[in-house]
């Protein structure tokens, strides 16, 4: 028997990125799952465009895959974010959840998580990034191996980049660690070309949040994303806790996706959340010869350089946000719970 899952997707002004993953994820070889895919209150044309591309309207053009008609129209319902919490789930091909406001990342995709668990059927909730594509058995291998043991709780497939130099074969993610001494986050394999260097299965510190699938009863037991956050390092978070209480991450090397990773780094707000939430996340986890290690290393040389570099940055700009921004993360980071 296939485990039931609910696929939690969260779009925000991404329609294009959105309906290429939409199109992607529905021509899979799993036929056990649903798609919650929640609106982050968007500006642009993001809720007609899925509607129409729901009823087929819309042709999906990819160098991943060829277009299908036979899965149109996809059985669609709609709900407002307080008509989603008011009642049990009940689960179409897409539900298409349309949120009053952006609720970020992490509260955005506990939208979707809490509509999903409130079906009693359900076993997993897969979290898949709208500008991710996905090989066509990339499912049933992170399934294959998470019910192999109880012990696992988070299962994340070999991540590619979407085009790398025109190349699709360069690894962004084949597992996480955490260096708690130096308060750093590291993508193993990040920009190597794969030649069968990680296709082993193996237990990893955190699985990236642009697709990481999560046993129900985990979630039940430890809680959701942690919403203060807002975005960045809320998927860490959500598998330290796991771990605390006796779940494994695992890195599963067959199923495979590609990411489309942002090349920018003039994003203030991104730098600021990064940066504000690396502090929250080492004063939570950090043991005290960790946190001690973390702020001398932290502000005896990383400080520095980053504050010269950003604000060398905003004078050729003609623009201090970017460092105005890193300061103030590391402010709220330090002294706001």
């Amino acid at each position: 028997m296939n485990p039931k899952i609910a696929v939690v997707i969260l779009n925000w002004n991404g329609s294009e990125d959105t309906l290429e993953c939409l199109e992607s994820l529905r021509q899979i070889d799993y036929s056990n799952y649903n798609i919650i895919l929640v609106d982050n209150a968007s500006s642009d044309e993001s809720l007609e465009r899925i509607r129409k591309y729901c009823k087929g309207e819309i042709e999906i053009k990819s160098s991943f895959f060829k277009y299908s008609r036979r899965n149109k129209p996809a059985e669609t319902i709609e709900y407002t974010k307080e008509e989603s919490e008011k009642r049990e789930s009940n689960f179409a091909e897409i539900v298409l959840i349309k949120n009053d406001k952006n609720y970020g990342f992490a509260e955005g995709s506990n939208i979707g998580i809490r509509y999903g668990l409130n079906n009693s059927d359900l076993d997993y909730i897969l979290l898949l990034n709208n500008d991710t594509v996905v090989d066509s058995d990339f499912l049933r291998e992170l399934v294959k191996v998470s019910e192999n043991s109880h012990e696992i709780g988070f299962a994340s497939p070999k991540t590619y980049y979407y085009d790398f130099n025109n190349k699709q074969n360069v690894i962004n993610f084949a597992g996480g660690s955490l260096n708690m001494f130096k308060g750093q986050s590291h993508s193993i394999g990040v920009n190597e070309v794969d030649n069968g260097q990680y296709d082993e299965i193996k237990t990893v510190e955190y699985g990236e949040g642009s697709c990481l699938l999560v046993k129900r009863e985990v979630l039940e037991k430890i809680g959701l994303f942690d919403t203060k956050y807002f975005a960045y390092w809320e998927e860490a978070d959500l598998c330290k806790r796991g771990f605390k209480a006796g779940y494994r991450s695992v890195y599963v090397p067959k199923a495979k996706i590609w990411h489309k990773i942002s090349a920018s780094t003039d994003d203030p707000t991104k730098l600021y959340y990064y940066t504000r939430n690396k502090f929250w996340f080492m004063r939570k986890y950090a043991n005290r010869t960790e946190y001690i290690s973390f702020l001398l290393l932290f502000f005896g040389f990383y400080f520095w350089n980053l504050t010269c570099k950003y604000t060398l940055y905003g004078i050729y700009k003609r623009s201090l946000k970017q460092s105005n921004y890193f300061l103030k993360g590391i402010k709220n980071g330090i002294f706001i719970k």
